[in-house]
């Protein structure tokens, strides 16, 4: 009875040392993806981050900055590791990264419009609270920023959206983004009399960079909204 037993002791303990050493493996190889697929994202290999996503790998997953894989790639402009993520169907499209940006305001900020066309396409929340896509969208100063600027609105971004502060897209494209911006935000309806908690308004925006140009076209937006005191 005791040399039975202790056999079966020692088979017992060899599955426990064989179960550990795989847990152990397994939990190297997770580690290891990980950090293959941040190095994948920063050299923008697609396909090293295909081929992690058809081995299960999550796409959602964050770095220790609590950046998601989707909003590092477009912060780097790696546009083949967006494009690979994008392919993921279990990605997370409207996950906010540590500063509580979303892909598609980084998409819109930094001028890629089929980015933008993409996310939109798989639900990306246009009327995120707070800082909006918008806000971003009218910060950008690339060629496709007009373009983006009027996909958001065809898919009802709030014209007048308020960020924590109550800035408006109109105020950032009046200082950052372009005349072209400001006017497209006017022509659809944006309000150029709101103003900020700090008391600025969109043109005070403009004058602050000494965007004279913006300015005027702004006041002359409110003095459209004026009634015509001649009339009776």
């Amino acid at each position: 009875m005791v040399g039975r037993a202790e056999r079966a002791e020692r088979g017992v303990g060899r599955r426990a040392v064989l179960g550990l050493a795989l847990l152990g493996g397994a939990l190297g190889a997770r580690a290891g993806s990980h950090e293959d697929f941040f190095t994948a994202i920063q050299r923008d290999n697609g396909a090293a981050i295909t081929a992690l996503l058809g081995r299960g790998f999550d796409p959602n997953t964050r770095n220790l900055q609590g950046q998601v894989g989707l909003t590092l790639a477009l912060k780097l402009d790696a546009l083949r590791a967006v494009q690979a993520l994008l392919k993921a169907p279990q990605l997370q499209v409207s996950a906010l990264n540590a500063n509580d940006e979303s892909a598609l305001m980084l998409a819109a900020i930094k001028g890629h419009n089929e980015v933008v066309q993409a996310l939109i396409a798989r639900d990306a929340d246009v009327n995120k609270t707070g800082w909006t896509p918008l806000h971003y969208a009218a910060s950008g100063v690339q060629p496709q920023q007009v373009a983006i600027v009027a996909l958001l609105l065809e898919h009802y971004a709030y014209i007048d959206a308020a960020s924590p502060n109550g800035t408006t897209p109109l105020m950032m494209a009046a200082q950052y983004g372009t005349r072209e911006v400001a006017q497209l935000l006017l022509d659809e309806g944006a309000d150029p009399a709101l103003k900020n908690q700090l008391g600025l308004s969109a043109a005070d925006f403009a004058l602050r960079a000494e965007r004279s140009d913006v300015a005027q076209a702004i006041a002359a937006a409110v003095r459209q909204r004026q009634p015509d005191r001649g009339k009776w």
